[in-house]
């Protein structure tokens, strides 16, 4: 009867922690924002990229090559896959190479003037007329003679090509068959994606759609795609992430239930030992979604990694249990213990809320909220499910021999100060950057891969993703301005061979000032015509053919001036959009740069506008944003270390056995920190998450090992206990130790550090009455 009871609260456990896990998956949502993950800024650039370098031009940019078919294949593909891009929503803008007049002109013909410099050197006069109507001659008698035949009659000076040739990149590759090809042969493209950088899970979206349309076109299958550029890069990071982890989570589930079944002899174990944990994941999210709304993929596989300190509090019972007495009373013997490790947990974790960091407040609910839950459930319910014992893991056969050499190892008192002193010198002179500032490094990008977008990069005249121009000025108009006023300066730079090409947002739309004057220029109906009269002279055109360009000039001399707003609602106006932003007080121009050879070229420019313009290194303001993030963490976790001394002391209510507890936990982060400076490794941020969990689990060593039982038995159930979680800990941790991804590794090697340290002090420095007893 009892095994029915326990059975079916087991089901019934199950079935509630399912129920609750539908629930939840309905309603929380699952965020892949990075910015999630950055401290707020500081300064105004910090800001600016904050709010908009994930949404900026560089950072949405997909360089594509197609490559592997003849070219008018090539062609033909690009031309199928520029179509369906330009009619899907997850792309702002493609481009080819190919001129889409059409396109262009359809809201910008009238203003083509206003927007074309032609007005800032010529006026359309007789003289400046005539000549262009020879070009247009010459043009008729050439294979883009289809292609310009449309627009003669309203447009005879090709302003409305100008002005795609103006928007155009710098130095655009050739063009074969009407598309851009590379030196190497490829088809090249450009498309923008609407995601924002930042968004590696809308990245990978757009970038699965991208290649189905190049999948569906005819002729693909013998053709190959190749996608490079940011986006692509932190899809392809994310994907070899995930399936390494993959991998070694089914290794080490695997060897999970091997070594349970193993320690335990039983499969109960096996059953019941994930149920608390389950249960306080899904609480967890429970409370993400109740509190924030949704929750980070970082958060979901950190507070995963940091709730894996609750395994531990099943696998005590197990080894705890003794025959003849209730689960229940055993469990009620443990709990003072397990709950001073779980509250004192809590608070180390506590640290991650206090940074005022989005991601690592939803870390830090989620942990708390799961360790607490699974305590609970170990408590209350663990005991209705788990039979009693019918074996004594202090039996073990090699268990008692194990303690009996533990006790006997040599405990200098003054070995621990000696090996803290040490272990000082090494972390503080060894050789290397303490400390990991660039992102890059945590999730590299093979060479090969790098190479490839440098070369697409160069080839396609596409912006550098590192540098961005700043123009800083109180309203949108102004910043236009600027923008204009620099404008030869950075030419006089293209010159000097400091950069390579650049892109502004006057180059779009100049401000209204330039608007007026151009507009000021444009001749009367009646002065225009003579000029065309006078013109044509001589040239093989029809009296009356170009009444259509007479008839949009003097419709230009009285338009409104276009101001952003308008623009915006244009064919190239997601562009500007993307180059003139609005922030705070004031507004911001961006000025994409590409292949800026001279940095230090640009000072000069800042000078001479008081600062107004100045060039924004978006790898050196990462960089601060990362110092940033470090010192509130390092404080929080300082501020958590200070108040688990004393939650420590308060529980075992002697200052004497809290240091039993905290001299073992302090001294074994210390000689991890000594190992991986010792090896050269920079310290990241996955380094600080991974030794709060360690320190978690070593906590629970030091904690168990200081118990006073007064029973020898009873610390061989500790022993049993604790070889258990160490020994899952290292199968778990040290597969990470494996891995090829800089930031599995890092978690994975520093908690397995961490737990043989952590292990081996807390024997070395518990108190030597407690181990010298006979088993």
């Amino acid at each position: 009867m009892k095994h029915a009871v326990r059975v079916a609260t087991w089901l019934a456990w199950l079935v509630v922690v399912a129920a609750l896990g539908w629930v939840v998956a309905r309603h929380l949502k699952i965020s892949s924002d990075l910015r999630d993950f950055v401290p707020p800024a500081r300064t105004a650039d910090q800001a600016l990229l904050l709010d908009e370098i994930g949404k900026g031009p560089g950072s949405r940019l997909l360089l594509l090559a197609i490559s592997g078919v003849p070219p008018a294949r090539l062609a033909a593909l690009s031309r199928g896959l520029d179509h369906a891009l330009a009619r899907d929503p997850a792309f702002e803008r493609v481009a080819n190479g190919g001129q889409d007049l059409a396109h262009l002109a359809s809201g910008l013909l009238p203003y083509r003037y206003l927007l074309s410099p032609t007005l800032d050197s010529h006026r359309l006069d007789a003289a400046y007329l005539h000549a262009q109507l020879q070009q247009r001659v010459e043009d008729l008698s050439s294979p883009a003679a289809a292609l310009l035949e449309p627009w003669l009659r309203r447009d005879p000076t090709l302003e409305t090509l100008k002005l795609a040739r103006r928007w155009a990149p710098a130095h655009p590759p050739q063009r074969i068959d009407g598309v851009w090809f590379s030196r190497h042969g490829e088809a090249l493209l450009v498309a923008e994606t609407r995601a924002a950088g930042f968004d590696p899970g809308a990245q990978a979206a757009a970038i699965a759609s991208l290649q189905r349309h190049f999948a569906s076109l005819p002729g693909a299958a013998s053709a190959t795609l190749v996608v490079s550029g940011p986006g692509w890069f932190g899809v392809q990071a994310n994907q070899h992430t995930r399936s390494e982890a993959d991998h070694f989570a089914i290794v080490t589930s695997v060897g999970f239930v091997l070594l349970l079944l193993l320690a335990y002899r039983s499969v109960v174990p096996v059953l019941v030992t994930a149920l608390p944990l389950l249960s306080g994941a899904v609480v967890g999210f429970a409370l993400l979604a109740l509190v924030f709304g949704h929750a980070h993929g970082i958060t979901v596989a950190f507070g995963f990694t940091l709730l894996g300190v609750a395994q531990e509090y099943p696998l005590r019972v197990f080894s705890h249990r003794r025959v003849g007495v209730a689960t229940a009373q055993c469990v009620r013997e443990l709990w003072p213990l397990l709950a001073t490790a779980i509250v004192s947990v809590a608070i180390a974790y506590l640290a991650f809320f206090a940074s005022g960091v989005a991601g690592l407040q939803q870390l830090a609910v989620f942990t708390i909220g799961g360790l607490v839950t699974a305590g609970a459930c170990t408590r209350w319910l663990l005991p209705r499910v788990v039979p009693p014992a019918t074996r004594d893991m202090a039996d073990t056969p090699g268990l008692a021999p194990a303690w009996h050499f533990l006790a006997r190892l040599p405990r200098p008192r003054w070995l621990p100060w000696l090996v803290a002193a040490a272990g000082v010198l090494v972390v503080v002179l060894a050789p290397g950057r303490f400390w990991q500032n660039d992102l890059s490094a945590l999730a590299p990008v093979p060479q090969a891969e790098l190479q490839r977008d440098a070369r697409l990069r160069a080839a396609l005249g596409a912006p550098d993703v590192r540098y961005l121009l700043v123009l800083r000025a109180a309203t949108a108009q102004a910043v236009l301005a600027l923008s204009e006023r620099v404008a030869p300066e950075l030419h006089h730079l293209v010159t000097r061979h400091a950069l390579d090409g650049f892109e502004l947002p006057s180059r779009y739309l100049p401000s209204l000032a330039t608007q007026r004057a151009r507009q000021a220029k444009l001749p009367a109906a009646p002065e225009l015509q003579a000029a065309l009269q006078s013109a044509m002279q001589g040239l093989p055109f029809r009296a009356g053919v170009f009444a259509p360009f007479v008839a949009d000039v003097q419709a230009a001399r009285t338009l409104p001036l276009l101001t952003p707003e308008r623009f915006e609602q244009l064919p190239p106006g997601a562009r500007l959009a993307s180059m003139l932003l609005r922030q705070g007080p004031g507004w911001v121009g961006l000025g994409t740069l590409s292949g800026v050879q001279d940095p230090a070229a640009f000072a000069a420019l800042a000078g001479k506008t008081d600062g107004a313009v100045h060039l924004l290194d978006l790898k050196a303001s990462t960089e601060s944003l990362i110092v940033a993030y470090r010192h509130r963490i390092l404080l929080a976790l300082g501020v958590a270390a200070a108040l688990l001394c004393i939650a420590v002391t308060l529980a075992l209510r002697s200052v004497r056995r809290a240091l039993h507890v905290l001299g073992p936990m302090a001294l074994a982060t210390l000689l991890v920190l000594v190992v991986l400076r010792g090896a050269g490794i920079p310290l990241s941020l996955f380094h600080l998450v991974s030794l709060t969990l360690a320190a978690g689990l070593g906590l629970h060593y030091a904690l168990f090992f200081e118990r006073r039982t007064g029973a020898a038995r009873e610390d061989l159930r500790t022993l049993h206990a604790t070889l258990v979680c160490v020994a899952s800990a290292l199968l778990v941790f040290g597969v990470l130790a494996l891995s090829s991804v800089p930031v599995l590794r890092a978690i994975g090697l520093t908690v397995a550090l961490g737990v043989a340290f952590h292990f081996t002090l807390s024997v070395l420095m518990a108190p030597a009455g407690h181990l010298r007893r006979e088993g």
